[in-house]
């Protein structure tokens, strides 16, 4: 299992930026790929951003140009490098891991708040 913990949300003005990290932790598993969704209130957790061990990426298209997600090389740390926020971006961000032991595994962070003021 691997254990995921954000940091780096909070309260920004529209146009404005932030950074969101994520440290991952725990059983010597070799981590796949790991991104970002994102919950706002009354609606479903949606896709972000990943970032797969050999580097692709890949983004939500609202947040396409927006939105960085890079890695560490040790490919335990994730980044999400957020510009241009606007309000609709608000919303409990959550890290993920994909890792397999030759089953697929999931494993979530705890979620880290972004709101972002009109």
């Amino acid at each position: 299992q691997v254990q995921l913990v954000e940091s780096g949300g909070g309260l920004v003005q529209a146009g404005g930026s932030l950074s969101l990290s994520c440290d991952a932790s725990g059983s010597s598993v070799s981590i796949n790929a790991m991104g970002w969704y994102r919950q706002a209130p009354g609606k479903q957790r949606e896709f972000v951003a990943r970032i797969s061990n050999i580097g692709s990426t890949n983004y939500e298209p609202s947040v396409k140009g927006r939105f960085t997600i890079s890695g560490d090389n040790a490919k335990t740390t994730v980044y999400l490098q957020m510009n241009s926020l606007k309000p609709e971006d608000s919303a409990v961000y959550f890290c993920y891991a994909e890792w397999d032991n030759g089953v697929s595994h999931i494993d979530w962070g705890q979620g880290t708040q972004v709101t972002v003021s009109s």
